[in-house]
C-alpha cells in the first residue's frame, strides 16, 4: 500500500486518537494480504446500496440489544443488526425455548425486510462455549480447556456444533473466538484464551472460525467473530480494558496471530477491544482501540486486506475522548462499521445523522461501512436448515470427549487413578454439585453465577455423573466435609472450585494474588478436613485460569486441573473411574497451555519457574512420583511487587 493512502489520510485527520506518527512502522509490521472479491457479489452489494437512504444506511450501522427495541422499531428505522447480550431473553424468559427464540427472530426479520426489501437482519450472540444464553444448549469446556488439548479437529467439531444450535433459535452471528494471547492470568478473561503461545491461538481460532461458519451458506453455520481487535489479552497487571504496551512488531506477532488465521479461515467479522495501546519502542501513546484509525483501517482493512465488517464492543465507542456512548464520529471515522449502542441506539441514530449532515462524518465513510455490511449479510444464508429443538442444540458426546481430553494432572500418587468401578466415594465441596460452577462465567446469564442446577436442565454435575457410574449407594455427598469419617471410604473426591465470573469482575486486583485458599478459603477448609484421615484424597479445582495451590496440592494425593468444563460431568468420570469391562483408560492427555504457578505472584504468562511450564502435565501412568512437598511461601506483604 502507499506510504498513507488517501482514505486513511482523511481518517488519520478525522480520527481524534490516532495520530500519524510511526504509521508507517506500524502498518508494516503486519504481512500485506491482497484482497480478494466475487464480482457477483460486489455487483449484488452496489446494487443494494443505490437503493438505500441516508437514513437507512444508519440503520444498517446500528446495534440495539433486543431489550431495547421492537420489531416495529427495526421497520421503522431500517435497523440491520440487533444482538442479546448476556441475560437478554426473548420476553425476558431465560427458560425461553428455541422455538420462541426462533420466533422472536422472525418477527425480527420479517420487520427488517419490510424497512429494506431483499436486504435482512442478523442477530448476534456471545456464543463463546456453546449457545451459552440459552437454556437447555450443551455447554463446552470454555477455550483455556480446549488450549490443553492442543486438537484442532476438536474445536472446528464444538465450532460446528455451536452454530447449529444457534441456527436452531433463528440467529446468525456469534461473538467468538476470542483470539487474546494472555500475558497476565489475572485478567478475568484468560479463561476465554487458548493459551500463551500466539502459534497455538492462531491453530485454533483457525480451526473455530472454520468450524462456526462452515456451511453458513446453507443456513448451518454462522458468522464467526475474531475479537477483540488488538491486545486485550496483553493489558499491564490483566486489567480488563486496560492499556497493552507492546512494540509494534510484538502486537502483529504475538496479539495478531490469531487475526491472521482467522483471516486465513474466511471470518467476516471483527470485533474491536475495549482496550487501549502503548507502543513500547516508541512510548507513543495510540489511545482506546475503538478510536484507532491505524490499526483498524490501516492495518485490518488496508494491509490486510479484511472486506468484511468491524463492530464495536459494548457501549465501547463512549471511552473514545470526546464520545459518549451515543455520539461518536471519531468511532465511526476510524474505521467502526456496526456500532454496538445496546440501549440508548435512538440517541445515537440521531447524532450520527446530525454528524453526516454536518461533514462531521464523511458520506464516503458511510458507504464503506454500509458496503461491508451488506457484503457481510449476502454471505450468509439467513434461514436456518436446523430445527427449532432443544435436541438441536445438544451435543453432549462431543462435550464430553472435550472435558476427558482437557484435564490436565498435576499431581498424582501411581495406582491411584482410576479409582475402580467398585469403589465407594466421599465426595465433598459444593461445587461437586453445582452445573454454575462447573459452566463459569457467560453461562446462561452474563457472569454466570446468578444460576442454579436448574438453568441446565441438560447438564450433568460430577456428583450426578458419579452415582450415574457407580452407583447412588457408593457415592456420598458431604458439601463441607464436616459430617462424614473418610476412613468409611475407599477415597474422596474433593471439588474445589472459582466462583463463576465474566469480564471485568474477574479481574484478580492489584491488592490481591492467586492463592486459591486466601481467595476461598471456605473450599479450602473442606479439603483440610478430610486430608490426612487415612484415605487418599483426588482434588479436582474449576478455575478460569492458573492459580496458586501449593498448599491443597500438599493436602491431595492427586490434583487436577478440570477448567470449567461445563455441562458433561461425565467427562470427568470418563478419567476418574476406569472404564466399563473391555474398554481402555483413556488416561490423562491433557497439557497445561498456559504455565501453572509455584507462588502466589507469579502473573506472567512467562513465568520463568513456575510449578509446571507450559506444556506440563501427567498422563496418571507414571511409575514414579515426586513425594517431595511443594514449597508454600507466604504472601508478600502488603502486596505482590508492582
Amino acid at each position: 500500500m502507499p506510504r498513507t493512502s488517501p482514505l486513511l489520510a482523511t481518517l488519520l485527520a478525522l480520527a481524534t486518537t490516532a495520530g500519524a506518527t510511526g504509521t508507517d512502522a506500524i502498518v508494516q509490521a503486519w504481512p500485506a494480504r491482497k484482497p480478494v472479491r466475487d464480482a457477483a457479489l460486489e455487483a449484488r452489494v452496489e446494487a443494494a446500496m443505490r437503493g438505500l437512504t441516508l437514513r437507512q444506511k444508519i440503520g444498517q450501522m446500528t446495534q440495539p440489544e433486543i431489550r431495547a427495541i421492537t420489531p416495529e422499531e427495526v421497520r421503522d428505522y431500517a435497523i440491520g443488526t440487533i444482538l442479546n447480550g448476556g441475560g437478554g431473553w426473548p420476553g425476558q424468559d431465560r427458560a425461553a425455548t428455541p422455538a420462541q427464540w426462533r420466533e422472536l427472530s422472525e418477527k425480527f426479520q420479517a420487520a427488517a425486510l419490510q424497512a429494506t426489501p431483499g436486504i435482512p437482519l442478523i442477530w448476534g450472540t456471545d456464543a463463546v462455549h456453546g449457545h451459552n444464553n440459552v437454556r437447555g444448549a450443551t455447554l463446552f469446556p470454555h477455550n483455556i480447556a480446549l488450549g490443553a488439548t492442543r486438537d484442532a479437529d476438536l474445536v472446528r467439531d464444538i465450532g460446528r456444533a455451536t452454530a447449529r444450535a444457534i441456527r436452531a433459535s433463528g440467529l446468525h452471528w456469534a461473538f467468538a473466538p476470542t483470539l487474546a494471547v494472555v500475558q497476565d492470568v489475572r485478567w478475568g478473561r484468560t479463561y476465554e484464551s487458548f493459551g500463551v503461545d500466539p502459534a497455538l491461538v492462531k491453530r485454533l481460532g483457525q480451526a473455530s472460525v472454520g468450524g462456526l461458519q462452515d456451511g453458513m451458506k446453507d443456513g448451518r453455520g454462522v458468522l464467526a467473530t475474531a475479537k477483540h481487535y488488538i491486545g486485550d489479552g496483553g493489558t499491564r497487571r490483566g486489567i480488563d480494558q486496560g492499556v497493552t504496551q507492546a512494540s509494534p512488531a510484538d502486537l502483529a506477532n504475538v496479539h495478531g496471530a490469531g487475526y491472521l488465521g482467522a483471516l486465513d479461515a474466511g471470518v467476516l467479522t471483527v470485533m474491536t477491544s475495549f482496550s487501549s495501546w502503548t507502543d513500547s519502542a516508541g512510548y507513543v501513546e495510540h489511545g482506546k482501540m475503538h478510536g484507532n484509525a491505524v490499526l483498524m483501517t490501516g492495518v485490518l482493512k488496508e494491509r490486510l486486506a479484511f472486506d468484511g465488517l468491524i463492530v464495536s464492543d459494548w457501549d465501547g465507542i463512549g471511552q473514545v475522548p470526546g464520545c459518549t456512548p451515543e455520539d461518536c464520529p471519531a468511532a465511526i471515522n476510524a474505521g467502526i462499521d456496526v456500532v454496538m449502542v445496546p440501549f440508548k441506539w435512538k440517541a445515537f441514530y440521531d447524532n450520527t445523522l446530525r454528524a453526516v449532515e454536518r461533514g462531521r462524518i464523511p458520506m464516503a465513510r458511510i458507504d464503506d461501512a454500509v458496503r461491508r455490511i451488506l457484503r457481510v449479510k449476502f454471505s450468509i444464508g439467513i434461514q436456518p436448515a436446523v430445527p427449532a429443538t432443544v435436541e438441536a442444540m445438544q451435543a453432549p458426546e462431543l462435550a464430553r470427549r472435550a472435558v476427558r481430553e482437557s484435564l490436565v494432572l498435576l499431581k498424582n500418587r501411581p495406582g491411584l487413578l482410576p479409582l475402580k468401578g467398585t469403589a465407594r466415594l466421599l465426595v465433598v465441596g459444593a461445587a461437586a454439585d453445582s452445573l454454575a460452577h462447573q459452566a463459569g462465567g457467560w453461562s446462561v446469564t452474563w457472569q454466570g453465577r446468578d444460576t442454579t442446577n436448574v438453568d441446565y436442565p441438560q447438564g450433568t454435575s460430577l456428583l450426578a455423573a458419579l452415582r450415574q457410574r457407580l452407583g447412588a449407594a457408593k457415592v456420598t455427598f458431604d458439601a463441607d466435609g464436616s459430617s462424614s469419617d473418610p476412613k468409611d471410604f475407599d477415597a474422596v473426591v474433593a471439588v474445589l472450585a472459582e466462583t463463576p465470573y465474566a469480564e471485568g469482575e474477574g479481574d484478580v486486583r492489584i491488592t490481591e494474588n492467586l492463592r486459591f485458599s486466601r481467595r476461598h478459603p471456605k473450599d479450602a477448609e473442606v479439603l483440610q478436613r478430610v486430608a490426612g484421615r487415612g484415605k487418599p484424597v483426588i482434588t479436582l479445582l474449576y478455575s478460569g485460569r492458573p492459580l496458586y495451590v501449593n498448599d491443597l496440592a500438599n493436602k491431595s494425593d492427586a490434583f487436577i486441573a478440570a477448567w470449567q468444563p461445563g455441562t458433561e460431568g461425565a467427562g470427568l468420570v470418563d478419567v476418574l473411574v476406569e472404564p466399563v469391562a473391555g474398554k481402555a483408560w483413556p488416561a490423562f492427555t491433557g497439557r497445561l497451555s498456559f504455565p501453572w504457578p509455584a507462588g502466589p505472584c507469579q502473573f506472567s504468562s512467562h513465568e520463568a519457574r513456575p510449578w509446571w511450564p507450559v506444556g506440563g502435565g501427567l498422563s496418571g501412568k507414571e511409575a514414579k512420583a515426586d513425594t517431595k512437598p511443594l514449597p508454600e511461601p507466604a504472601d508478600p506483604a502488603p502486596i505482590c511487587p508492582l
